[in-house]
């Protein structure tokens, strides 16, 4: 079988609901990185990519009609490149990312473009199509930037809660308090402040012409545990604060963003097409699903599987992207998993950044990639939650790394 590996990613800055990037549609944004990606590789030849699958959640509007496809076109690659697009939600461009590992796998490509876009400020309202025309009654417009619209009423109201209702029950379920989620979040905003300082980002992010958006665009460096505590609860009404009632707030919430991400997969001949060293081995995959009001909790069990594929435990495991879409959920991961929270997110995470839906699966391998390859660590996991009850990770395995410390002690 042949191997996958992740050779270079790249992302836009993702810029808040209605900020920066708001101007730029979703297949736009997707051309963008696509285009970026093809610069970044020295030696290639653009008629030897096999395939394009991208990601993106929504498809409602103008990334509708195959928006892999779409940005392909967009980007100026040849019109033989065929292009697929995934929607699994928020884990779209990480199922890409792993859909195209398995085409390498199958020997049925050596080279991949994978990546995701969503625009959750151009998301569209949409209207339900009536069963007859001229309705005497009215109509309402749902909105498609997050989470269910147009329920079909067959589905248990359990299910259909709201994805911060549904974080609420998990909190309370795992015993996850309010300070703790405040913590987590303003760590994320101060780890990625200094990310962008030290210049860790710099060459993951390349921003979209006719755009001043240069760095991410939600961080708020020297947050604290203190200042989000001021925050007022959003999915339950609870003047007091109190445990009981709601703890989720804006502060510790990934935010509405946009954005988009991509990056090459390929197998060992790869290199020779593109003119690049690869970063890190595909080594294990891993999908799960449960009740989909405790879907923050899918990666749990998600990561496991992924590293029992690849053959190694979590006490092996050196660094960990967890996507932060909230703080409470993602706490809930880290502790089922018993590590050290200091190798999770160490570049920052979600709850700063942002969570361009379609966008961030591909954030976080190739943050875990580069992250890899700055410490020497072997072995890492990225792994993320996704609506209605689902979980996606994928453990990579450094293969520019020569260090021997505990951490890099394992099968391959």
């Amino acid at each position: 079988m042949n191997q996958a590996f992740v050779y270079d990613a790249v992302r836009t800055p993702f810029g808040k609901y209605g900020g920066g990037l708001a101007g730029v549609r979703p297949d736009d944004l997707a051309a963008h990185v696509i285009r970026e990606s093809v610069k970044r590789a020295p030696g290639l030849d653009v008629e030897r990519i096999d395939e394009v699958v991208f990601g993106n959640a929504n498809g409602a509007g103008e990334e509708n009609r195959n928006l892999a496809r779409m940005g392909t076109l967009l980007a100026g690659l040849p019109v033989s490149i065929p292009g697929t697009t995934v929607n699994r939600l928020c884990g779209s461009s990480l199922d890409a990312a792993i859909i195209a590992s398995r085409q390498i796998n199958a020997g049925d490509a050596d080279l991949m473009l994978v990546g995701g876009a969503e625009s959750m400020s151009r998301a569209p309202w949409v209207l339900p199509k009536t069963e007859k025309p001229y309705p005497a009654g009215d109509m309402a417009l749902a909105s498609t930037t997050l989470g269910w619209r147009l329920v079909n009423e067959a589905m248990p109201s359990q299910w259909t809660i709201s994805l911060g209702e549904a974080t609420e029950r998990l909190r309370e379920k795992y015993a996850v308090s309010r300070h703790a989620q405040d913590d987590f979040a303003a760590k994320s905003h101060n780890l990625s402040a200094a990310a962008w300082d030290e210049g860790f980002y710099d060459d993951l992010v390349a921003a979209v012409p006719g755009t001043d958006l240069v760095r991410d665009e939600g961080i708020r460096p020297g947050s604290t545990a203190e200042k989000l505590a001021a925050l007022k609860t959003v999915f339950r009404n609870d003047p007091e604060g109190a445990e009981a009632g709601g703890t989720v707030t804006a502060g510790n919430a990934s935010p509405l963003s946009d954005g988009a991400s991509a990056a090459w997969i390929g197998s060992e001949r790869a290199a020779g097409l593109l003119g690049l060293e690869p970063l890190a081995r595909i080594a294990g995959r891993g999908a799960h699903a449960n009740d989909p009001q405790y879907f923050g909790y899918a990666p749990v069990e998600a990561a496991n599987k992924a590293l029992a594929k690849a053959g190694i435990g979590w006490d092996q495991v050196g660094a960990v992207e967890l996507n932060e879409a909230f703080a409470a959920q993602a706490l809930a991961c880290i502790d089922a998993w018993g590590i050290d929270p200091a190798i999770v997110n160490r570049h920052g995470g979600a709850i700063a950044m942002g969570h361009p839906l379609g966008a961030s699966g591909t954030r976080i391998l190739g943050t875990l990639a580069r992250t890899l390859q700055a410490s020497g660590e072997r072995w890492g996991v990225a792994a993320i939650c996704i609506g209605v009850g689902q979980g996606l990770a994928v453990v990579l395995e450094n293969v520019t790394s020569t260090s021997t410390n505990t951490n890099n002690t394992g099968k391959a």
